[in-house]
C-alpha cells in the first residue's frame, strides 16, 4: 500500500481569525476539501480539524488538515498526524501565509528555512527537520521595510484584496494537483510566481 500524503493549511481557530491574512493557509485547504468532495471532522487526539481524500486515477490517500492549536504550536498537529499515519517527510506540504511575498504570489519549495514563521518553526521542531514541502501564499505588506506586521496579518482582507486572493487560491489548488500528480520540481517550474 502506498504511504499517504499530508496537505496542512495554517492559521488560528475561531470566528474571529475567519478570512484573516494570517489564516491564508485555511482558506486553501478549504478549498481543497471543496474541491475532493471532503468532509471536515474534529480529531481531538491531533487538536486539528481533518478530512481524507482519494486524489487521482490512480487514487492517492490525502489527508487535509486545519491545526487547532493555534499558529505558534501548528507543529503539534502536524507531528502526530505524520507519525500516526505514516506520511514520509517528503510527502507533507504545509501551505503558509507569506508577508514577504506580495499578495497574488505563490512560492512552493521543497524544503528551506521558517523565515521567522513560527508556525513553521514549529513544524520544524515537531518533525525534526526543514526538509518538508511548503506552499508560502503571499500577503503582502503594508509598507515595505516595516517588519511590525501583526496588524495587518491578523486584519481581515478588504474587497479588492479578497478577489485577488480568490485567484491565488485556485492558483495554488492547481499547484497542490500537480505537486500530487507530477512531483515537486514540476509544481514548481509551472506555477511559481503570480498566481494567474
Amino acid at each position: 500500500m502506498n504511504a499517504p500524503y499530508l496537505i496542512v493549511g495554517l492559521g488560528n481557530p475561531g470566528a474571529e481569525y475567519a478570512r484573516t491574512r494570517h489564516n491564508a493557509g485555511f482558506l486553501v485547504v478549504d478549498e481543497l476539501a471543496r474541491g475532493w468532495r471532503s468532509g471536515w471532522r474534529t480529531e481531538s487526539r491531533f487538536e486539528a480539524e481533518v478530512a481524507r481524500a482519494a486524489v487521482g486515477s490512480a487514487p492517492k490517500t490525502v489527508w487535509l488538515a486545519k491545526p487547532q492549536t493555534y499558529m505558534n504550536a501548528s507543529g503539534e498537529a502536524v507531528g502526530a498526524m505524520a507519525r500516526y499515519y505514516r506520511v514520509p517527510t517528503p510527502q507533507v506540504l504545509v501551505l503558509v501565509d507569506d508577508v514577504d511575498l506580495p499578495l497574488g504570489a505563490v512560492r512552493m519549495r521543497s524544503e528551506g528555512s521558517s523565515g521567522g514563521h513560527h508556525g513553521l518553526e514549529s513544524i520544524e521542531q515537531h518533525l525534526g527537520t526543514r526538509g518538508y514541502a511548503r506552499l508560502r501564499l503571499g500577503i503582502g505588506r503594508v509598507e515595505p521595510g516595516v517588519r511590525e506586521v501583526t496588524g495587518h496579518v491578523l486584519g481581515r482582507f478588504t474587497a479588492d484584496e479578497a478577489e485577488s486572493f480568490a485567484r491565488v487560491a485556485r492558483h495554488a489548488v492547481a499547484q497542490v494537483a500537480c505537486w500530487l500528480d507530477e512531483g515537486i520540481e514540476k509544481a514548481m517550474a509551472r506555477y511559481n510566481g503570480q498566481a494567474k
